[in-house]
């Protein structure tokens, strides 16, 4: 095939499956704001059904729920029929997708739910379908074509359901007044999750650790300290822990500069005062944020009473991944 023709048989499919998309603008009504109350309200989970493609179009939205801030799974409807059933109690809510609204595994299950008295919402692509009449909330799926050639392969009307799926729980995000700090606690894994969970307790060097000097020290014993606890800096504080300053490379090489004798002069002499400082406690993300724009690599980490209680540095981040 010419490289032209696949070129063009692409862009139909997107053409097809984008119409399919914005066809469904028209469909969120009422049945719409329904479907959202129900599972909004619902004192369980949300339990998603679907085969074949839907199933896996299911199991999308049932994450994308999940993650959201609605609870949710997603029952394959037919292992239901061989005792998964038991995953649904009468505190749920099932989401059914099926585009003829006629799959036989998931008619078998419609009385059983009746039974439970659980709330039934449909996303079909065909409204006189037995699944549509069941369910007690029916939104319109339906698409005018598949993007396949041959009419046969689910296509657009997958990307319609998984659409529509997305409408829901963005809905319901909002609805939930779901942050993105919940977001993060329902990814701790991820960076999002880092960036937003992580605090500056979480990655600092505490006790032995911390690169800390007197005032009074001589400046190559400052140096030592620098070296031995590879931090790029040492945190100067009085004989109550409280920071007066901070000695760093940067000071090392203005020092060297204005020619200090290393072996005599003191650390008071050539230390940064006032210095940069972060609270315990603060997300580890506005600790980035404040070396970035600084254009500092490290930082003391103070507590209530602005004593020294930690140092972290850019290293420290970027291991735990907050850069």
């Amino acid at each position: 095939m010419h490289p032209d023709q696949l070129k063009r048989l692409a862009s139909q499919v997107l053409t097809i499956e984008a119409q399919a998309v914005e066809q469904l603008q028209s469909r969120i009504d009422d049945r719409f704001v329904h479907a959202c109350n129900l599972m909004l309200h619902c004192q369980g989970r949300i339990v998603v059904l679907g085969m074949g493609k839907s199933g896996h179009i299911g199991g999308k939205i049932a994450a994308t729920l999940a993650s959201t801030g609605s609870p949710a799974f997603f029952v394959h409807p037919a292992e239901a029929s061989h005792g998964d059933m038991g995953m649904i109690t009468a505190q749920d809510v099932v989401l059914a997708l099926s585009n003829s609204g006629e799959t036989d595994e998931i008619l078998t299950l419609l009385p059983l739910i009746k039974r439970l008295g659980v709330p039934l919402i449909a996303l079909t692509g065909n409204p006189a379908s037995t699944l549509a009449e069941t369910a007690e909330v029916h939104i319109d799926v339906s698409v005018p074509q598949e993007a396949c050639p041959l009419g046969l392969a689910p296509t657009s009307s997958t990307t319609a359901t998984l659409a529509m799926g997305d409408a829901l729980a963005v809905a319901l995000l909002e609805a939930r007044g779901f942050t993105a700090e919940d977001f993060a606690r329902s990814h701790p894994g991820g960076r999002l999750g880092r960036r937003l969970l992580l605090l500056t307790d979480d990655v600092m060097h505490t006790g032995e650790q911390m690169p800390c000097s007197a005032p009074g020290d001589l400046l190559k014993d400052a140096l030592l300290e620098m070296s031995r606890k590879s931090l790029g800096t040492t945190v100067v504080v009085d004989g109550e822990d409280r920071i007066l300053g901070v000695f760093t490379d940067g000071d090392l090489r203005r020092a060297l500069d204005r020619q200090v004798d290393v072996h005599t002069a003191r650390v008071a002499q050539v230390m940064t005062h006032p210095c940069r400082t972060i609270a315990l406690g603060t997300l580890a993300a506005e600790a980035l944020r404040m070396m970035q724009e600084y254009r500092i690599n490290a930082l003391p980490v103070v507590n209530s009473t602005g004593k020294l209680a930690g140092v972290l540095n850019m290293h420290d981040l970027l291991r735990a991944g907050v850069l």
